[in-house]
């Protein structure tokens, strides 16, 4: 099969032919039919994975149909049109017994774990508890937005964000996480502020529903700035991209007894970012991290994108090959791209 290979990390990233892959007994494989292009990607890319073991193929954001299935597999056939969340669940340990598939003990994860979904073929353990049917409304271009960026932002913002109406939101950082979630805040009546760096990324946070914007480097205090906007503070305020700067600002813009979301992945020199404990302690803040979704919970955007309350589809930017993709996805962190793009040529 053909697959975008990187050999060492920061290196090249070529076009080869590489063996097809075999399904495991619990597992399958699909022909990818579209795959996201993520910032998580260039991380690992960069060698922020310690899982990632060269030389290495990846691509995580997938949608694909079954061409061959291990004999353990009983839920899904071949030829059935199918998604899969970034984090894939073993299904017998702790966690995944209490339906948290998405921090399994032994969770494996493609484009990490093992190869992922920058090639023509991709193979998926545990298909069982991980696979998603997907419905004839919703197109493969659509379904490939869901797997690490909408389905990440859905459960910071309903499930551990608390997300209720008329309540105010921040979101730091209005890449393709970001403007997930203002779209997902927006649709349940929230009043979201989104912030960034780049104005073409600004201008589509307001198209998706925020009342307001703030362009970090045109204010001297964005926390400040936060504040003023949401007569005194958020009620929830999400770190969608991941630095030292946008995690401090985000829990320092909340109002007393408000809740942080960590979506966004600290790596490299941001790590171990500053925290505003006295402002924790003394407004009894939260601090909550969100970490993909489990495949069972997938109905409730399905449904919701085909009634309409979700429009996913907005978020695209444009579909492009997977050549193109070996020379973008090196440059993600320049922050070039506004919107998602999507890999549908193989």
């Amino acid at each position: 099969m053909r697959a975008a290979v990187f050999e060492k990390f920061q290196g090249n990233i070529t076009i080869q032919n590489v063996p097809d892959p075999s399904p495991k007994k619990d597992g399958v494989v699909l022909k990818v039919t579209a795959t996201g292009l993520c910032r998580s990607d260039w991380h690992g890319w960069m060698g922020h994975d310690a899982d990632i073991k060269l030389p290495h193929v990846p691509g995580h954001e997938l949608v694909g149909t079954i061409v061959s299935k291990g004999e353990n597999v009983k839920k899904f056939k071949i030829g059935e049109r199918v998604t899969v969340p970034f984090v894939c669940g073993c299904g017998n340990c702790e966690e995944c017994k209490t339906n948290n598939q998405q921090v399994c003990n032994y969770q494996s994860q493609p484009g990490f774990t093992h190869w992922g979904s920058f090639a023509e073929f991709v193979a998926l353990d545990y298909a069982d508890i991980n696979l998603v049917k997907l419905p004839n409304e919703i197109s493969d271009i659509t379904a490939a937005t869901l797997g690490c960026r909408f389905i990440t932002s859905y459960r910071a913002v309903v499930a551990q964000g608390k997300v209720t109406e008329n309540q105010y939101v921040a979101i730091h950082g209005c890449g393709g996480v970001g403007l997930s979630a203002i779209m997902i805040a927006k649709s349940l009546g929230a009043k979201v502020i989104g912030i960034d760096i780049n104005r073409d990324n600004l201008n589509l946070a307001k198209e998706f529903g925020a009342i307001a914007t703030i362009n970090a480097t045109q204010v001297e205090n964005v926390s400040k700035a936060v504040k003023e906007i949401s007569n005194g503070g958020v009620h929830v305020s999400i770190d969608a991209l991941g630095s030292s700067e946008t995690c401090f600002n985000s829990i320092a813009n909340l109002k007393k007894r408000g809740r942080h979301i960590q979506v966004g992945l600290v790596t490299g020199n941001h790590v171990n970012p500053k925290i505003p404990m006295d402002l924790v302690i003394a407004n009894e803040l939260e601090i909550v991290g969100s970490h993909g979704m489990q495949a069972h919970k997938y109905p409730e955007i399905l449904n919701s994108i085909i009634d309409g309350r979700l429009q996913p589809d907005k978020l695209i930017k444009d579909t492009i090959s997977l050549h193109t993709a070996t020379t973008i996805l090196p440059q993600m962190n320049e922050f070039k791209h506004h919107g998602v793009l999507i890999i549908n040529s193989f």
